[in-house]
């Protein structure tokens, strides 16, 4: 009697087991630390993988080179901005395709003698590091569909106008552009500068100045024209963003030089739920101009 009973159990159990649906691929977020022979110095990247990638070893991806804000970290935009979430969200909806998101780390706090910004400066040749060491190592390690029309940028605030400057130096590369809050420019006579050879805070603002997205635009001849009409770009700001005013002003360069854009003003400031919130016009607008 007891080895019928136990063989029923048995039974009931391999047949319930049978009965639940097979687990689905999940998506994948990891946090890698390199050492780079241009900055001399360890840098952390935090990466997105789509679920499918590791059930699908002949498949590549495009790929989204995510940027940070001042201060902030490789992190930030995973744990505050909730990147996973949105980006399985918005791949089971069909409004976003399976991609690779790869956020570099391009700061710290500045107030406690981090570096920060995403162009060269004296000690900090970071858009060196990226083009010459950084882009090419992601795509060499993970398989990622290496064409322009299957790579893009994005940012926030001053990785907003670091995505924006790497399009406009790198049209060749970057099928997409898409800047959130963007610092496009500083202009001169806001800041005073520093006579401190190591005010990371007074390098980081000439930097901006020297790299303004907006002068970019304004100066740029007809092959420059050209050649910035070839990307995919979107401006998303904020009407109570204290960074308005440059963005409208980058707005207005792109539209008298005739360069195709969206440009959209939302209800919101400089905020984390801001930036979350455009994630999902981001990635979808991204999505739907990979392979174009």
């Amino acid at each position: 009697m007891k080895q019928n009973v136990l063989l029923l159990l048995l039974i009931s159990f391999a047949v319930a087991a049978s009965a639940q649906p097979a687990r689905r691929p999940q998506s994948k977020v990891e946090t890698i630390t390199i050492q780079s022979k241009v900055l001399n110095a360890a840098r952390d990247y935090t990466i997105y993988l789509p679920p499918s990638y590791e059930q699908d070893d002949d498949r590549s991806y495009p790929i989204l080179y995510l940027l940070h804000g001042m201060n902030d970290t490789n992190s930030g935009w995973y744990e505050r901005g909730h990147v996973k979430d949105v980006m399985d969200q918005l791949v089971a909806s069909g409004e976003a395709v399976e991609m690779i998101i790869v956020t570099p780390n391009a700061g710290g706090n500045i107030y406690e003698g981090f570096w920060n910004g995403y162009f060269d400066m004296p000690g900090w040749a970071y858009d060196s590091f990226f083009f010459s060491e950084f882009m090419p190592l992601i795509e060499s390690t993970y398989r990622v569909i290496r064409k322009k029309e299957n790579r893009a940028v994005a940012g926030l605030s001053m990785g907003g106008g670091g995505a924006t400057v790497y399009g406009q130096m790198h049209p060749e590369l970057f099928n997409s552009v898409y800047a959130m809050s963007a610092l496009m420019a500083i202009p001169g006579h806001e800041t005073a500068p520093s006579q401190r050879p190591d005010d990371k805070m007074a390098i980081l603002t000439k930097s901006v100045q020297e790299n303004s997205a907006i002068h970019f635009v304004e100066e740029a001849d007809e092959e420059r024209i050209q050649s910035l009409r070839s990307v995919n770009w979107f401006v998303d700001c904020g009407d109570d963003d204290f960074l308005l005013d440059r963005n409208i002003e980058f707005h207005r360069a792109m539209r008298d030089k005739q360069i195709r854009h969206e440009f959209r003003v939302r209800d919101g400031g400089h905020t984390w739920e801001y930036w979350h919130s455009a994630l999902y016009t981001c990635l979808s607008f991204i999505s739907r101009n990979f392979g174009r």
